[in-house]
């Protein structure tokens, strides 16, 4: 194919991938968004958002390769390099500025805003500006700001909020001192969590053990670490299994590493013939109880809802249910770990049972897979896109990485994930392809049964 051939084809796949995510919009009863709507589209909040993110990862994936093809080397690059998103985002989070601006829906003029957050005016204004370039915040008169979908989702009060909060008071740190931490002699092939590069970071604050151990070193940063986990399944589109895996053919389910239920309370809800059991640590049981009686009543009310307090690196859960259910959990482990969990699982199931495995998984940029293609529900990139869809997937790995700075762990491609099985006694029968996130389904291996 021609450089011109190529990058045609990528216009091709940008125009039909726009127009079907446009279709999807209209299919919600209002108008298509753009940077200048000041409401959130009901299609935003949605659980099952297959389609859209199917048409949307073709577009960003395409719109990148194309920027990519055509722009000087030297601009993209130093793009890589010169972001600085992150530091405005943290900004504009901490001072709350969508709140404030939620009361000034034609705009407040940065003077005003300046005084009520106690940053200087010029560089408030620089800060906003930036973000308002890149589609968050309008700038609706010079120096004249205004919320808009993006910005509304800033509002510190927004589970979405709170996980950028932790990217960029957190994972940041390790992002900092990757280099250093990867050269250390002490930490550079060291699987342990203890020494992943956001530890490393905060170990001259005299701050120790794991990420996990500080998530959980008070109430109310638990609290918010479990609420960033519900900001990361909308990120996802992780309900989107809820519709897409026969859930009505099962009695029981255990939502392991449950947290306040992110995933189980809405299956509660969508599905009230099912048994769930809830397994977390007993702390955040506490909240998890406080979020279902809130949130679930009726879910409580028909006494099908266990939360029971478990370790899943050292204990296993309640034997004998029909799917063992895994959110953004086998992610955060490196290997050892990994396989210990999935043994302990393993040990609790029939020859019935289900693994489902909810995580990013990876493609090769190359495009080579081991794993037949008939167990995966995968489709290939069209033609000219990269195989693994570039930038239209680039979150997956990106959460490699962040895996890799908070935890020394990592997201996983289906052949790693197939070898981990192994591991524990378990082989994939099928994958689900959920345009973001994917399902894996394992049963017990027949050595095993």
């Amino acid at each position: 194919m021609s450089g011109k051939a190529h990058l045609q084809s990528l216009l091709a796949l940008i125009n039909s991938a726009a127009n079907e995510a446009i279709l999807e919009y209209e299919k919600a009863g209002e108008d298509v968004p753009t940077i200048h709507s000041a409401t959130l589209h009901p299609k935003d909040s949605a659980n099952d958002s297959l389609v859209l993110k199917k048409a949307v990862r073709l577009l960003e994936g395409a719109c990148q390769q194309l920027c990519a093809s055509l722009a000087p080397p030297q601009h993209t690059v130093i793009n890589f390099a010169q972001s600085y998103d992150g530091a405005c985002v943290r900004v504009a989070i901490r001072a709350d500025i969508t709140s404030i601006l939620a009361n000034h829906p034609e705009g407040l003029h940065v003077r005003h805003l300046s005084s009520i957050v106690k940053i200087d005016e010029g560089k408030l204004a620089r800060i906003l500006r930036l973000l308002a370039t890149k589609g968050c915040y309008r700038e609706v008169k010079t120096d004249v700001f205004a919320n808009n979908r993006l910005s509304l989702k800033l509002d510190s009060s927004e589970d979405i909020a709170i996980l950028t909060s932790m990217h960029t008071e957190v994972v940041s740190k390790g992002a900092a001192v990757l280099y250093e931490c990867l050269t250390d002699p002490t930490t550079a092939f060291s699987d342990d969590p203890a020494h992943a590069p956001v530890m490393y970071a905060l170990k001259d604050a005299g701050v120790s053990g794991t990420l996990f151990d500080l998530m959980q070193s008070d109430p109310q940063t638990r609290e918010r670490y479990h609420r960033a986990m519900i900001g990361l399944g909308s990120v996802m589109g992780s309900l989107s299994v809820l519709d897409h895996f026969p859930w009505g053919e099962f009695t029981s389910v255990c939502d392991l590493g449950s947290g306040i239920g992110a995933f189980s309370r809405p299956l509660a809800i969508k599905y009230p013939h099912l048994k769930i059991t809830c397994h977390d640590i007993a702390e955040v049981l506490v909240q998890a109880h406080e979020v279902w009686d809130r949130d679930a009543p009726e879910a409580i009310a028909r006494h099908n809802i266990d939360l029971l307090p478990l370790d899943f690196l050292t204990e296993s859960p309640v034997a004998g249910l029909d799917v063992y259910y895994l959110r953004n959990i086998i992610h955060d482990w490196p290997d050892a770990e990994a396989v210990s969990i999935l043994r302990n699982v393993r040990r609790a199931m029939t020859p019935q049972s289900r693994v489902l495995i909810q995580d990013y998984v990876l493609k090769y940029t190359s495009g080579e897979e081991v794993i037949a293609q008939t167990l995966l529900d995968v489709h290939e990139a069209p033609e000219p896109l990269l195989p693994n869809y570039g930038a239209g997937n680039m979150r997956m790995y990106e959460s490699d990485i962040t895996m890799m700075l908070a935890h020394n762990a990592r997201e996983r491609t289906v052949d790693e994930c197939v070898k981990l099985g192994e591991k524990a006694g378990l082989y994939l029968v099928k994958m689900w392809d959920l345009a973001e996130s994917a399902v894996l389904e394992f049963r017990l291996a027949p050595a095993s049964v």
